[in-house]
């Protein structure tokens, strides 16, 4: 059956402004690091893309190397447009990828080479079957590359029509710096900056929201439920489908420690009496911060998609409810 989109699917979403650019982007964007490659199911990954395009998600993230096998996410998703997002509708989302680990063997699959970066892209977008992405990221610093042949990449990408915009990901607060001090003199300052944030991860606090804020930079944190643990997933046990079990996912049963559990239980506590879930709550934390854009989302399923969007019905916080959280992850 062809896709016809919901009308109404501005109609409840909220779009924040990314930095200081002309572009705005949902409070809740899609990933598809998990669920969307060769060995995932097809018809499902596309159920939860038509679900979050009519709940007005736009932004859908990329990335080369996402599976698994490595390439096939953007094969899946490129699929999933010609299906069902010709025409105009292509000029409603707004799609990323990046490049940055390893895509293949030898001494150019890797890293932040000018080689790399711009071979990678014409791969993506062949994929993907786009003449271009929206915003084009440097997955990560490359400590053997200068910044400035990276981030030079990444202008002459732009400037060539194969993305409207880059980014940067993983970068800490220095490393952004120098980044964005290149890219503004180069005349293509950088759009949005991706980094692993959650209530559990507060690394970019250190530092990176400010250098942020400073260039007017967007902020769109990956993995805010902390790969699931942020979630009543794991209040009694480990459940047969999910991400510890998976042969295919980055969290492990030892990182369900017993004082994450107590922590994960107190603070599902503190949601419940906000009407909301745990998922719900840490995705309105971290939307709290208005240097955050948007926080990218994974889902394995239409309701577990429906469960995280409806955190845009109570993003407010009271005094009480804020210190009662901090209590708990300082414990």
């Amino acid at each position: 059956m062809s896709y016809i989109p919901s009308v109404s699917r501005y109609e409840e979403m909220q779009y924040n402004r990314c930095g200081k650019s002309g572009l705005l982007l949902p409070a809740i964007s899609l990933g598809l690091w998990h669920n969307f490659g060769s060995v995932d199911d097809f018809k499902n990954g596309r159920s939860i893309i038509r679900r979050a395009f009519d709940r007005g998600i736009t932004h859908f993230d990329l990335a080369n190397n996402y599976g698994p096998e490595p390439g096939s996410a953007e094969e899946n998703f490129g699929a999933i447009l010609q299906k069902d997002f010709g025409g105009y509708l292509r000029d409603e989302l707004v799609i990323s990828t990046k490049a940055g680990y390893t895509m293949w063997p030898g001494p150019y699959g890797d890293w932040g080479s000018r080689k790399y970066l711009i071979t990678s892209l014409e791969q993506s977008l062949k994929r993907m079957g786009l003449d271009y992405v929206d915003i084009f990221y440097s997955h990560r610093p490359d400590p053997n590359t200068p910044v400035e042949e990276t981030m030079k990449a990444l202008d002459h990408i732009v400037r060539s029509g194969k993305a409207l915009y880059a980014g940067i990901s993983n970068y800490n607060a220095e490393q952004s710096r120098q980044a964005f001090s290149v890219l503004r003199s180069l005349g293509t300052p950088c759009l949005i900056h991706q980094p692993k944030y959650s209530m559990f991860v507060r690394t970019p606090e250190k530092g990176l929201l400010d250098v942020l804020d400073e260039y007017g930079v967007g902020c769109i944190p990956f993995s805010p439920l902390a790969q699931g643990l942020l979630t009543d997933k794991y209040l009694k046990g480990i459940p047969e489908r999910s991400r510890v079990a998976n042969p295919h996912g980055f969290l492990k049963e030892e990182d369900i420690t017993p004082d994450k559990v107590d922590k994960i239980s107190r603070l599902n506590t503190i949601a419940q009496e906000r009407e909301q879930s745990l998922a719900q709550m840490a995705l309105a934390w971290l939307l709290k911060d208005k240097r955050v854009t948007s926080v990218l989302i994974g889902a394995s399923s239409v309701n577990q998609l429906d469960n995280n969007l409806d955190a845009l019905k109570n993003l407010e916080f009271s005094g009480d409810e804020l210190t009662a959280i901090e209590d708990v992850l300082a414990g």
